[in-house]
C-alpha cells in the first residue's frame, strides 16, 4: 500500500503556506521534548496518562470567538505532541485560524480518575513540510490523506487526589519549572515546597 505524504490542501480559511496573522500566531510554548527534558516524571505521568485511551477532547476556537469540542488522537513522538485529522475537519479550520487549543485527556469510565485529570494547552502549528510529513507516516501509519499539526506547549496542569486533599501540578515554559499546589475542603490553597 502507497501512504500519501504530499502537503494536503488546506482548509479555505488559509491560502498560504504562512500563518495568518492574528491573536493565536506568536511564537509562544515550547515542544514536548523540551518539557520532557526539563520534566521526566512529569512528563512520564502526563503521557501515560494520555496513552490510557486512545481518543481525547480538544477545545478550539470557532471563527466568532465561540469555543468548539472534538474528539482527536494525540501523538507523543519523534520529541513532539502532533494533532492530526481528516482534512477539511473544522477543528482543522479552526486551527488554521487561531492556533490556541486545550487537550484534555479522555477521563475514561466512572468517576475515579484514575492517574488524575490532566489538560495541556497551546498552539498547534500547521505542518507542510514533506520530511516532517514522511517521518511522522514511518512512526504512525495514519490514514491518509490528513491534516497535521505541530503543538507549541504554554502550560500542562495534572490534578488528582491525595487522600482528602486536590493536588495540582502546573507546569509553563516561564523558567520556574513544576509547581504544586495542595487544597482541602477546610484548608487553603498552599505551594508544595520541595519534592
Amino acid at each position: 500500500m502507497t501512504t500519501d505524504t504530499s502537503t494536503t490542501t488546506k482548509p479555505s480559511t488559509s491560502t498560504t503556506t504562512e500563518r495568518p496573522a492574528g491573536p493565536g500566531t506568536d511564537a509562544a510554548g515550547v515542544s514536548w521534548g523540551e518539557v520532557e527534558a526539563t520534566e521526566p516524571e512529569f512528563t512520564r505521568t502526563v503521557r501515560e496518562r494520555f496513552g490510557t485511551f486512545r481518543h481525547h477532547v480538544l477545545a478550539t476556537l470557532r471563527a466568532d470567538g465561540s469555543p468548539r469540542v472534538s474528539g482527536l488522537e494525540a501523538e507523543f513522538r519523534l520529541g513532539e505532541l502532533w494533532l492530526g485529522g481528516m482534512p477539511g475537519a473544522r477543528k482543522s479550520d479552526d486551527l488554521l485560524r487561531d492556533q490556541r487549543f486545550a487537550l484534555h485527556a479522555n477521563p475514561g469510565p466512572g468517576t475515579d480518575m484514575h492517574g488524575g485529570d490532566v489538560r495541556i494547552a497551546g498552539r498547534a502549528e500547521w505542518v507542510d513540510d514533506p520530511d516532517t510529513r514522511l517521518r511522522f507516516v514511518e512512526e504512525v501509519d495514519p490514514p491518509t490523506p490528513f491534516d497535521l499539526f505541530r503543538v507549541r506547549i504554554t502550560e500542562i496542569v495534572r490534578i488528582w487526589m491525595d487522600d482528602q486533599e486536590m493536588v495540582i501540578e502546573t507546569w509553563r515554559p516561564d523558567g520556574r519549572g513544576l509547581r504544586v499546589l495542595r487544597r482541602g475542603n477546610d484548608t487553603p490553597v498552599r505551594e508544595q515546597s520541595g519534592p
